[in-house]
């Protein structure tokens, strides 16, 4: 594989494109490598959403409140 040409034809792609492409080997990444091993802070981090969403399951964003709170910055 020509990663160079590879990665030329992907910036023809729109933005859309290429973020679907992204999404899509991430997707078979994951698929393959199961589970990966999370550090003693992520998991941390996770516990502490879990709780904040639990203590507060009423103040989340809908994706499109969030798309439109990324666009407007």
């Amino acid at each position: 594989m020509d990663f160079t040409a590879t990665l030329n034809e992907i910036k023809t792609l729109s933005i859309e494109e290429r973020i679907r492409l992204v999404q899509a080997i991430w997707d078979t990444i994951a698929v393959e490598q199961g589970y990966l091993d999370l550090t003693e802070a992520q998991k941390q981090e996770l516990d502490r959403r879990i709780n904040d969403y639990e203590a507060n399951p009423n103040n989340v964003m809908t994706w499109e409140e969030i798309k439109a709170s990324i666009k407007r910055q």
